[in-house]
């Protein structure tokens, strides 16, 4: 008995040290991941104090929907109130409108005499308080009917846009127009209701106009409560203020065409949502509905610090106490996540250094390797050619024994930097080889590219024109050896550079200063 108990507490021992190490292990992946992407400790950090500010805040936001959910039931009623009541009204002028058009279509009705022809077009439907006049207009805008006596003879109203529409669009049927100053009821701010009137051949024979005094909106909305900072209005969906609580200033515009507010309403038939007036400055909860069968829409907007004064109040310092704690959190994840970076920005500085030549800044060989086999795999991939080209500087040992080591390497520097600007494609690669010899990688191009890269290159390197005596030439120059392959069809990258290597010795057996491919030459001035 004590043996198989000794031998299950082994066999316990044996299964924790597994579990430990494998802890350990996913331990040590987790912390080199941090290492390799630092900022993820910080944004680990800020999505866990925002995940907590959100469990805290759950509460609280679900009272401030609540708040506004209340306050938009509220404002739909009122909105639904202020649009049955508008779409009454211009519902009852419309079927006024439509008697006057089919009674001015009617050739016995015609015929009547003045008085009995208006008993019959002008009925009782247009006596109402809120009709300022109700209108016949032949097809050049001359009043010939009304509803009202008035001086009108010398007046003429084909400039106003209820009447223009009807001669450019004959199918507008019911057009509620803007707001306007009435030339018969010294200037009433008004607006028309108007329908077109047709001849017998479909030609305009003249408009019917309802002519409405705005002051029924201002009535309308003088009923509505929204609060202290509030507003309810009347607009059309051209932009145009109808009427508005509280009322506007003589500066303020007649027009929210361009305001964000109104934008947000336009093109819906109901909605709401939450905005800063341009008017006033003050944010609203705005609910609109656009009243059916015309272009007005009705809005209600109490302040939003109105509707929210009270959960404000209660969430003031539940709220501050949440920022503080998940602020301070942040910041020490952030000063962490600035700590790794650093290290992880010096790391990366070595593994640069580690693969740059000191002194011309390219790339050296270790990097050549690792980048020329990317791009191998790449041109391979997707089937496209892949040049080298290698690059020898002419005669530098005697440019260094005559000259000095030190301008050697200044015209080393010359050369790569030559060579850099001329290599401008983000796949293209850079690398001093060893001592004087330079590579050049240029995927996807094809052989008849890489010699006309070639030959440029070895011209601009001469038209540095630093000086070398042994040279014909009198100044430093280069060959340049240069190979194509397509890589499904080759062997390796070390073939593509052992081709271009020996284009290089053919390119300096025959005489320096030229560039030749494996398979043909291009040369220089010898």
């Amino acid at each position: 008995m004590p043996r198989r108990f000794k031998a299950v507490r082994q066999s316990g021992r044996a299964v924790g040290r597994r579990l430990f190490r494998r802890n350990s292990h996913a331990w040590m992946r987790i912390a080199d991941m941090f290492s390799r992407f630092p900022l993820l400790a910080g944004a680990l950090g800020t999505a866990v104090a925002l995940s907590m500010a959100v469990l805290s805040f759950a509460a609280l936001w679900q009272g401030r929907a609540q708040a506004l959910q209340n306050a938009h039931e509220a404002s739909a009623n009122v909105v639904a109130t202020l649009s049955a009541d508008i779409a009454r009204n211009i519902e009852s002028s419309d079927l006024s409108l439509r008697t006057i058009v089919s009674g001015m279509q009617n050739p016995v009705v015609s015929r009547l005499s003045p008085e009995l022809r208006r008993l019959i077009l002008f009925d009782g439907a247009t006596a109402v308080s809120y009709i300022g006049g109700a209108f016949v207009m032949d097809a050049q805008g001359h009043i010939v009917d009304e509803r009202d006596s008035s001086s009108h003879a010398d007046l003429l109203f084909d400039d106003r846009d209820y009447f223009k529409v009807h001669v450019e669009r004959p199918d507008v049927g019911l057009y509620i127009s803007g707001p306007y100053r009435s030339r018969l009821r010294n200037d009433q701010r008004s607006l028309a209701l108007s329908r077109r009137i047709n001849a017998p051949d479909g030609s305009l024979a003249g408009v019917a106009v309802i002519a409405m005094n705005t002051s029924y909106f201002d009535s309308l909305l003088s009923r509505v409560n929204v609060g202290r900072s509030g507003s309810v209005f009347i607009v059309q969906r051209d932009g145009l203020v109808l009427a508005r609580k509280p009322q506007l200033t003589a500066a303020s515009p007649s027009s929210v065409l361009g305001s964000p507010t109104f934008a947000a309403m336009k093109d819906e038939r109901s909605g709401s949502y939450i905005s800063t007036s341009p008017l006033d400055g003050v944010r609203r909860l705005y609910t609109f509905v656009r009243v059916p069968g015309t272009n007005l829409i009705a809005a209600v907007a109490p302040a939003e610090e109105d509707v929210l004064a009270g959960w404000r109040e209660r969430s003031t310092i539940i709220g501050g106490l949440t920022l503080m704690f998940g602020c301070g959190f942040i910041a020490i994840s952030w000063l962490l996540a600035i700590s790794l970076r650093s290290r992880a920005i010096a790391h990366e500085k070595l593994q640069r250094l580690a693969g740059t030549d000191s002194l011309t800044g390219l790339s050296n060989r270790r990097a050549l390797d690792r980048r020329l086999a990317e791009e191998w795999r790449r041109a391979r991939r997707v089937d496209h050619p892949i040049s080298a080209l290698f690059v020898d500087v002419d005669h530098f040992k005697f440019y260094n024994d005559t000259y000095g080591h030190a301008m050697g390497d200044d015209a080393l520097v010359a050369v790569a930097d030559c060579m850099q600007h001329a290599a401008q494609r983000p796949g293209d690669i850079v690398a001093r080889y060893g001592g004087e010899e330079f590579v050049l990688v240029l995927p996807g191009t094809p052989a008849a590219a890489a010699v006309i890269f070639a030959e440029r290159l070895r011209a601009s390197v001469e038209a540095l024109a630093i000086p070398n005596s042994r040279s014909p030439k009198g100044v430093l120059t280069i060959s340049i050896g240069c190979a194509t392959v397509q890589p499904r069809q080759g062997d390796d990258a070390l073939k593509l550079l052992n081709s271009a290597d020996a284009a290089l010795y053919r390119a300096k057996g025959a005489g320096r200063n030229r560039a030749v491919h494996e398979n043909s030459m291009a040369s220089g001035d010898a």
